[in-house]
C-alpha cells in the first residue's frame, strides 16, 4: 500500500458566527442552521471573490480548528446508535474537514455576508466554490438519517 501523502493547508479566510462554542451550533434531526454571520477573505485572495456576486449558496471548506483526535464511529445527538464518522457531522474526524452551504447575502470587498453559519466563531476556511448540485431530489438517499426522521416520526 502507498504511504499517505501530507497536505500543507492555510486558511484563506476566517467566520465572524454569532456560536462562540460547539453547545450554540443547532444539531440533531430538524436542526436549523439559520444564523448569519461573516466570511473575512484574507485580502491576498480577494482578487478569487470576482464575480461570486451572482451565486446564490456557497459551499465553505473549513477546519475543526478546536476537535481533538478522532474515532472512526461516533454517536450523533439524533440517533440512538453509533455510526461511521463518515456518514456523520462529527468534528471528531481523521482529517477534520467540515463542509457547509451557505446562502450568499452580500459581498463588501473581501467579506462574504451570509446565512446558515454552522461553525464556531473565528473557524479556519479552506476554500469557497459554488453551490453546484446535479443530483435530482428524487434521487437523492439520506440513508440513516432517513430512517430515523421516519422512526422519530411514526413515535409521535
Amino acid at each position: 500500500m502507498p504511504q499517505a501523502k501530507e497536505f500543507v493547508m492555510r486558511p484563506i479566510g476566517h467566520v465572524r458566527s454569532p456560536h462562540g462554542k460547539h453547545t450554540d451550533v443547532p444539531k440533531g434531526l430538524g436542526a436549523r442552521h439559520v444564523a448569519e454571520g461573516k466570511i473575512v477573505v484574507e485580502p491576498e485572495y480577494e482578487l478569487g471573490l470576482t464575480d461570486i456576486e451572482g451565486m446564490s449558496h456557497l459551499y465553505v471548506i473549513w477546519v475543526f480548528s478546536e476537535a481533538k483526535g478522532f474515532s472512526l464511529q461516533a454517536r450523533p445527538p439524533s440517533s440512538s446508535r453509533p455510526h461511521g464518522v463518515f456518514v456523520t457531522r462529527s468534528p471528531r474526524r481523521p482529517n477534520p474537514i467540515g463542509l457547509t452551504v451557505v446562502k450568499l447575502i452580500a459581498r463588501e470587498g473581501n467579506v462574504l455576508h451570509v446565512s446558515g453559519v454552522d461553525m464556531l466563531d473565528r473557524t479556519p476556511v479552506l476554500d469557497i466554490k459554488p453551490y453546484l448540485s446535479s443530483v435530482p431530489s428524487e434521487e437523492l438517499r439520506r440513508g440513516w438519517l432517513d430512517e430515523e426522521e421516519a422512526r422519530q416520526g411514526s413515535a409521535e
